[in-house]
């Protein structure tokens, strides 16, 4: 099935925005960070603003069990079948992890720190004395070895400090306007509800423990999505290339706002509106239409031989 990407030819961007909502009730919780909890900001006209979830976040998230990945086969939904990814192993044949799942992606140490490592990236073509040219060199190595993270950014710190490209695919979900819904709760303990009973403390776990607990509310909920069409230009890549992984961030988007925004346990959201702000004119393929159009984009991708062969590479992890 042919995707109609033609609205998409001239424009430097692609950008989406989802308005969410709760699935019940008004609250929800945002994601937080060491020492400063949850991320709230004046917007630019003094409105209160929160961080829902971050672009690192959503990152991972478009890569999660459930949105690109099928946790109970060990391997990538059916409609996807047949990217390149690589697999780290034991030494007993077991798999490790693999660089769809990682955070760091093929930078992740148990592919780094694996038998086959400077073999592969060697293929990168990094010289410490020459000039590196990241969008020729290093971009066909990632469609070629893990297109994932051709499309989400990697930086290969132990082939060289220059081996980098960043996200052709970043998002983030921001709340306007937030309140904050103050609660709380008790931590109960059956057997010695005293704070310090016998000497124990409520640092070790003893003792009926209350706690506070901030969520929010808010009537403007947005899940923001920005796909870097010039970015992809830049790499050189025939047109079936560039349709293949416009195609693949559509699908991760569609995924994840269908089967991935129950984000923690108080924070499941639900999708109200999606639109397209840029370019004007197109319209965004559903996902029934994208499941359809991957098999054929993957499989021509793989006969013009820019995939890895065959398109799981297995690495041994060296502790």
């Amino acid at each position: 099935m042919n995707l109609n990407l033609n609205a998409l030819k001239d424009s430097p961007r692609l950008l989406i925005e989802a308005r969410l909502k709760p699935v019940q009730g008004t609250r929800f919780q945002p994601t937080g960070f060491p020492e400063i909890g949850a991320a709230e900001y004046e917007g630019p006209d003094g409105e209160r603003m929160l961080l829902v979830e971050s672009a690192q976040s959503m990152a991972n998230r478009l890569e999660a069990p459930g949105v690109i990945w099928n946790e109970d086969a060990s391997d990538l939904l059916t409609p996807v079948q047949g990217l390149p990814y690589i697999k780290s192993l034991d030494r007993s044949r077991n798999e490790i992890t693999n660089s769809i799942l990682e955070a760091h992606r093929c930078n992740s140490p148990y592919i780094v720190n694996s038998d086959r490592f400077k073999e592969i990236s060697g293929e990168i073509g990094y010289d410490k004395d020459q000039a590196f040219y990241p969008r020729k060199q290093l971009a066909p190595f990632l469609l070629k070895y893990d297109t994932n993270a051709l499309i989400h950014g990697v930086f290969l710190e132990k082939v060289g400090g220059v081996v980098r490209l960043p996200r052709l695919l970043s998002g983030f979900i921001e709340a306007e306007q937030v309140k904050v819904a103050t609660s709380g709760g008790v931590k109960l303990d059956r057997v010695k509800p005293e704070k310090g009973g016998e000497g124990k403390t409520a640092k070790e776990g003893y003792g009926n423990i209350p706690y506070t607990k901030d969520e929010y509310v808010s009537s403007n909920l947005i899940a923001y999505f920005n796909l870097d069409l010039a970015q992809l230009r830049g790499y050189g890549f025939d047109n079936q290339v560039n349709d293949l992984l416009v195609a693949l961030s559509l699908f991760k988007i569609r995924r994840f706002l269908k089967a991935g925004l129950r984000l923690r346990t108080a924070c499941d959201l639900d999708v109200d509106s999606i639109a397209v702000t840029r370019p004007d004119g197109f319209e965004l393929p559903e996902l029934d239409a994208l499941e359809a159009a991957l098999p054929e984009l993957i499989r021509t991708a793989r006969e013009q031989g820019v995939f890895a062969e065959p398109p799981v590479t297995e690495v041994t992890y060296r502790k």
